[in-house]
């Protein structure tokens, strides 16, 4: 995983693309035009109680930014509500944190190591406050199956009452291919189940990774996405360095099994990916999010304004609306032009 090329202390970067977008529009209006910050590698949104919580890698703490616009990201309140003390297995490289209700407390999910990629490993906070941004943030521990490989990009989620957690991971204890798993969970630290492998890169669009002297092979940044008594896993493929990063779907029945590795199947193509024309390349590793009204489906996903970027900072948010294919599955489109305005979740 190439994310190791994102320093550990976030910088502010502003990309040449950028300057070819509007200019950002007046607090008033009822628009707005992507990227919604400079940068924001591994965005993340959840919407509670009127507000929204943002959170994204910054390789040095778990920061959330609280807004009741989630376009007007640049002007809202933010906070680094975890940093971790030195010395510690988690204590750098901190990548893809997730912020997460269970029960009546809030949880953090992130990857982070030693200093070595080879130590990734999946953590989690906890919070008893009701808002997210307040109250004390406690590290619970590390999240691991009985492998305890190495592990990155997790989610969570419930479903018919079980919680389960899919995540990136390596199928021995080297590098070369990053794979998809989903295990079962009894409580928001403990797995209680094996592993299951459930996505692999094997399509063309999901193994471009070719570095110097080696290849790797990438599915990651897995996202679960519930309809109509489907669940959708949706998730990036081919490595962040090139631009062929992009995203591709998983879909299983909600009626059965989601441990077997049986009951998923994977869409044969991509569903969003690089477009020159929006200044969108390798977009990828995606959220999904409602209007406050909750009538609206919406995805915020990062990308770099321009070619050969890679996995650094220059990787911004972004967001637009999304609707269903006939199938049920997201029809995203293509990611939409930077500077092009868009009207604001509906309210």
């Amino acid at each position: 995983m190439l994310k190791v090329l994102f320093s550990s202390v976030m910088i502010l970067a502003v990309s040449h693309g950028l300057a070819q977008g509007a200019s950002t529009p007046p607090a008033h209006s009822n628009t707005f035009t992507n990227p919604l910050l400079k940068t924001g590698p591994d965005p993340w949104v959840v919407y509670w109680k009127g507000f929204y919580y943002y959170s994204n890698s910054t390789g040095a703490n778990l920061t959330l930014r609280k807004t009741a616009d989630i376009t007007d990201l640049q002007h809202a309140e933010t906070k680094a509500v975890w940093i971790p003390e030195p010395g510690h297995p988690w204590s750098k490289q901190l990548w893809a944190p997730e912020l997460h209700r269970w029960g009546n407390k809030w949880y953090i999910y992130f990857a982070a190591d030693a200093g070595d990629n080879a130590s990734h490993r999946i953590y989690v906070v906890e919070n008893n406050s009701d808002d997210p941004i307040d109250g004390v943030w406690t590290l619970k521990g590390q999240v691991k199956d009985s492998s305890d490989r190495w592990a990155i990009d997790a989610t969570t989620f419930e479903l018919n009452g079980q919680h389960y957690l899919v995540w990136s991971g390596w199928k021995g204890a080297t590098d070369g291919e990053q794979d998809l798993y989903i295990a079962h969970m009894s409580n928001p630290w403990t797995i209680d189940s094996p592993r299951t492998l459930i996505s692999a890169p094997t399509y063309p669009w999901e193994t471009h990774g070719d570095l110097p002297g080696r290849h790797v092979s990438v599915n990651e940044g897995p996202e679960a996405l519930k309809h109509d008594g489907k669940l959708f896993i949706v998730f990036s493929a081919s490595g962040c360095w090139t631009d062929f990063y992009t995203l591709g779907v998983l879909e299983a029945d909600t009626r059965k099994n989601l441990l077997d590795a049986g009951s998923w199947t994977k869409f044969d193509h991509p569903f969003l990916s690089t477009d020159s024309e929006g200044h969108a390349f390798g977009p990828g590793h995606n959220g999904f999010f409602t209007s406050p009204d909750g009538k609206q489906n919406w995805i915020i996903y990062h990308a770099n304004p321009g070619p050969n970027e890679g996995c650094g900072n220059l990787r911004s948010p972004r967001i637009q609306p999304f609707t269903r294919n006939p199938d049920g599955s997201p029809h995203f489109g293509k990611p939409v032009p930077l500077g092009e305005p868009l009207d604001k979740p509906a309210r």
